[in-house]
């Protein structure tokens, strides 16, 4: 039994971070993963639907979307799962904001406001990372050759939280502290001694199962079961993934066996009996 929700749930992650009651925790983690580079005061909930410029357009559904006091916007995601082409989706879903900023029937002279996009992964993002050591990845539009930033108002974050392993007494920053939560809530058993700040109190407060009205408990054990159901499913692709790739090793190494065998000149039946491959096998290995 978890005394805490999980906040990869879609239910878990928009209680936190996606409502109104509780906007002082995105506040906080807005400001902490952007190291004193922000200055978050206070956030507007927006629309999180967007539908394109045609009525059969593909649409986009933000898990939270908002602006700061001062008209920058961010979109934030948790992903559970790696998609083949996300790095393709998170620059598709950032156009949305830019373009609503047009302002039609002014003498609008194109000054664009930030906008931000940021991914929390529940995996490790190897396409483009598989390099890099660190777990926040900061992106940027930049010219190749000096590797200076070219244009500061559209930024993706990138976030793998699988690869944040400090434990509760090397936790330094609010950052460090947030990643902690998002990476060990559903675990924890009581709120961590590290974990004092005020913003934390209310956050252990709204996270607490047992607080939940029936209603949101009905809608937290149904988000639970989906996100179990994606986590199966990606457990069963992987055992099968590795099943398949090592029968290929085995049958690689046994070629190999066979190969060796054939080379020296030792008889059909003992290479059959040595390598476990049929006889019409070995013969294909001598073309």
């Amino acid at each position: 039994m978890e005394r805490y929700i999980n906040p990869h749930t879609d239910f878990g992650f928009k209680r936190l971070f996606g409502s109104e009651f509780n906007k002082e925790l995105l506040i906080s983690f807005l400001n902490a993963m952007f190291h004193g580079e922000q200055n978050v005061q206070d956030v507007t909930y927006l629309n999180s639907e967007h539908l394109g410029e045609r009525a059969d357009a593909r649409r986009a559904i933000f898990d939270v979307f908002c602006e700061n006091d001062k008209g920058e916007k961010f979109i934030v995601e948790m992903q559970n799962v790696y998609q083949e082409f996300f790095k393709d989706r998170t620059i598709y879903y950032s156009t949305f904001p830019i373009r609503e900023q047009a302002q039609r029937g002014v003498d609008w002279d194109f000054k664009l406001n930030s906008v931000y996009t940021i991914g929390l992964l529940n995996f490790n993002f190897a396409e483009g990372l598989q390099n890099a050591h660190r777990w926040h990845h900061e992106v940027k539009l930049m010219e190749v050759d000096t590797h200076e930033v070219f244009y500061d108002k559209l930024t993706y974050i990138y976030v793998e939280i699988p690869k944040f392993d400090k434990k509760e007494s090397e936790l330094v920053t609010m950052y460090d502290k947030w990643m902690y939560v998002l990476k060990n809530l559903s675990s924890l058993l009581k709120r961590p001694a590290a974990l004092q700040e005020r913003v934390f109190t209310r956050l252990f407060d709204q996270a607490e199962i047992s607080k939940f009205n029936s209603e949101d408990l009905k809608s937290y054990e149904d988000s639970v079961n989906a996100y179990r159901d994606i986590v199966n499913a990606i457990k069963t692709a992987e055992k099968k993934k590795y099943a398949e790739g090592r029968a290929e090793g085995e049958k690689l190494a046994k070629e190999e066996m066979a190969s060796r065998l054939l080379s020296l000149g030792v008889p059909m039946a003992t290479i059959v009996q040595a390598s476990g491959l049929t006889e019409e096998e070995i013969n294909k290995l001598k073309s």
